[in-house]
């Protein structure tokens, strides 16, 4: 799984160190959601049944690179 540097550092806080890369890649391959933000970077959400929460993954432009990821309290699902 490629990363950036600003994902290395942010993976080190706490609340971070919990998600598992296999979590990650799961999103990746199969989100429930995707938007693509205006500056080309793409947002993806997938539930983590193990822990009951959904996951934000958020990936540069290339598509593959992982910029970000966190649990999104705000996210509640397909509607």
């Amino acid at each position: 799984m490629k990363t950036t540097k600003y994902f290395d550092f942010r993976r080190q806080k706490p609340d971070r160190k919990i998600i598992k890369d296999e979590w990650i890649q799961r999103v990746i391959d199969s989100p429930i959601r995707k938007e693509v933000q205006s500056d080309g970077r793409i947002k993806l959400w997938g539930k983590i049944e193990e822990v009951n929460k959904y996951l934000r993954v958020i990936l540069l432009e290339d598509g593959e690179t992982v910029h970000n990821a966190f649990f999104d309290r705000a996210f509640k699902g397909e509607e």
